[in-house]
């Protein structure tokens, strides 16, 4: 295009450009463009987090050997932690408060150290999925990574170090009675299902407390209600013999009271199945695929804002 100026030359004037009149949606398509940091889609984010499972392993482990670097007994605090709570509840519980009706010394005993240690695996997981995300904000935004590898990661920590307990949990099963046999086998399959259970719960928890901070400490009181609401310290369907029987199913329906139970019919040969709820095997793959998958599905649906604002 030219015009004439006003001295009689001719001035050329730039052709008007092929982008005029696109919206900023339409330029992003034409070129190709995609918003940075991004949601991808639910497929791409699962191979995307099977893709850092080597970092999810060392991330669990390197943060499993710091937790106690600075104490003088170090990892014997893994064992050390679950097992004085154990004997400070049985103290108050066992002796004074007598929670342990029904059962023998020889059952109450391993009853209660599974109990405490079964329902501290899933506490914790919480309680690290609550700060997966706000404790770790200078990872977060320094990196592009799957944001699901950090409550999964401390959610296979606290796997972990169940794990390393529950060499004391063997030793205070056969100490009082109980010896190996054909039911220990469903220790593996009561762990799994735990622990997607558990993953499930810290990744939901890791997206609310990456959005409200402060909900770190609520938990303990919350968590120490669901503990004193599981049977933790006496037998659910013992201890409310005389109270109405729905309020006995749905406390033994809840997750942490299954697969407590499931542990303790699996390690202790007096825990029997009359102890147990009805479909019991049913609830617990239940409630480990359902928070497992909504889980997993919740948090993804937060991925593009967290360690943002």
């Amino acid at each position: 295009m030219s015009e004439t100026t006003h001295d009689g030359g001719v001035a050329v004037s730039a052709p008007p450009s092929p982008d005029e009149g696109l919206t900023a949606a339409q330029l992003a398509a034409k070129y190709g463009l995609a918003v940075s940091g991004a949601r991808p889609s639910l497929r791409d984010y699962v191979r995307q987090l099977w893709g850092r499972r080597h970092f999810i392993l060392a991330f669990s482990q390197a943060k499993l050997t710091a937790q106690y670097s600075q104490a003088k007994l170090g990892q014997l605090w893994q064992v050390a932690t679950p097992l004085l709570n154990a004997a400070v509840y049985f103290f108050i519980f066992g002796v004074i408060l007598n929670a342990g009706k029904g059962m023998s010394r020889d059952v109450y005993i391993p009853f209660l150290v599974t109990g405490v240690f079964v329902f501290t695996f899933t506490q914790s997981s919480v309680m690290s999925g609550v700060r997966a995300i706000s404790g770790n904000l200078g990872l977060v935004r320094a990196l592009h990574f799957p944001r699901a590898s950090l409550p999964v990661s401390f959610a296979l920590q606290q796997l972990q170090q169940l794990l390393y307990s529950m060499v004391v949990l063997f030793l205070v099963a056969i100490a009082f009675g109980s010896y190996p046999s054909a039911s220990w086998a469903l220790i593996v399959p009561v762990l799994v299902l735990q622990f997607c259970f558990n993953t499930g719960l810290a990744l939901i928890f890791a997206r609310a407390g990456a959005k409200t901070p402060d909900l770190a400490q609520l938990m303990p009181f919350v968590m120490r209600t669901w503990m004193y609401a599981s049977g933790v310290m006496f037998s659910i369907p013992v201890f409310l013999a005389d109270r109405p029987q729905w309020l006995s199913t749905v406390l033994q329906w809840n997750p942490a009271a299954v697969y407590m139970d499931l542990m303790r019919f699996a390690l202790i040969d007096e825990y029997g199945g009359q102890y147990l709820p009805d479909h019991v095997w049913a609830i617990a793959v239940g409630w480990a695929v359902l928070f497992a998958v909504g889980g997993f599905v919740y948090f993804w649906k937060a991925e593009e804002r967290y360690g943002r604002g």
